[in-house]
């Protein structure tokens, strides 16, 4: 992965992170923290995650990751009061919010759109619902916590996550796992979602017309 962000250039295969043409030097767990966050851009990801991802299988104390975003930050001249890459999400984690001029990555596996905003989906799990550290926020009062999982692989999957007021296609309670047609739409609660296919997806999919379910 190779990408510009203002005057830097971040590029994880030959392990440089540059400002204008010359290299800066951070450590190496440093280094992997600001892939992780430009990678997920902009989505916030939890302290969770991010210990999960550094350091796997072992315990370190919450300092251990405030340090390196300190790191990157002294690295970048920003401060934690001037946040023009990290954001910090207070009690959650952390985003990077910096614009990227040139892409250099893979496009997602599929979107979703909530309210005419575009959410990008993993390959793998991905959990829709109202709590922060769900993988797609859905800012809604019928939506459960964890109201909801996409599953991407060769297709996509919805999958109702016990959820107080249901997930629905074409108004119908689904109560075990659906697959996902391009263009189709799912209702959680009363929150309509489209799904979407990535361009770039080998997949073939199907169109679907769906109304919403009824109140």
């Amino acid at each position: 992965m190779r990408v510009r962000f203002t005057r830097f250039t971040f590029d994880s295969d030959q392990r440089l992170l540059l400002d204008g043409g010359q290299p800066l030097h951070i450590g190496p767990k440093a280094f992997q923290l600001l892939e992780i966050l430009i990678r997920n851009a902009p989505r916030a990801l939890s302290k969770k995650e991010l210990f999960e991802e550094i350091w796997p299988d072992t315990f370190v104390n919450e300092a251990n990751l405030a340090g390196l975003v300190n790191e990157v930050r002294a690295a970048l001249g920003e401060s934690a009061r001037e946040q023009q890459f990290i954001r910090t999400v207070h009690g959650f984690g952390y985003a990077f919010v910096g614009t990227i001029d040139n892409p250099e990555i893979a496009p997602p596996a599929a979107i979703v759109i909530f309210r005419g905003q575009e959410f990008p989906l993993k390959e793998g799990v991905n959990v829709l619902g109202r709590d922060a550290s769900a993988d797609i926020q859905i800012d809604d009062g019928t939506v459960s916590r964890r109201h909801a999982s996409i599953t991407i692989t060769g297709t996509a999957v919805l999958q109702d996550l016990d959820s107080k007021n249901g997930t629905f296609i074409e108004g119908v309670r689904i109560t075990e796992p659906m697959t996902l047609g391009d263009a189709q739409t799912f209702v959680l609660g009363d929150a309509s979602v489209a799904f979407r296919r990535s361009q770039a997806a080998s997949t073939t999919v199907t169109v679907a017309k769906v109304s919403p379910a009824a109140g």
